[in-house]
């Protein structure tokens, strides 16, 4: 099976919200430092779990804020364009769905 070209637009839709976006990967990323210092401390294990589990809720975050932008922006112009485009989009939204409630 031949898969369709992504047909990605020259901004991304959450352009606007980039340097916001960055701070909240940084602050996330400051987490995770605090984890592995947690960890080479050997703190208390619920401790540690309890910051895992806040970690993942601010990845989450981000994830539902980037698909958000993409059903908003990608999706409606790619379905104002043609509706095979716009399928192909919505294809896409789902399937990257599907990867983050597995994850």
């Amino acid at each position: 099976m031949v898969e369709k070209p992504s047909t990605r637009p020259a901004t991304p839709a959450y352009h606007a919200d980039t340097h916001a976006l960055v701070n909240r990967l940084r602050r996330i990323e400051g987490q995770v430092r605090g984890l592995q210092r947690m960890v080479e401390t050997e703190a208390y294990c619920i401790d540690i779990l309890t910051q895992v589990s806040a970690v993942t809720k601010a990845l989450q975050n981000v994830a539902v804020s980037l698909l958000d932008d993409h059903l908003r922006h990608c999706v409606t112009d790619a379905a104002r364009l043609s509706p095979e485009e716009g399928s192909h989009k919505l294809e896409e939204a789902t399937h990257a769905i599907a990867r983050l409630i597995r994850s």
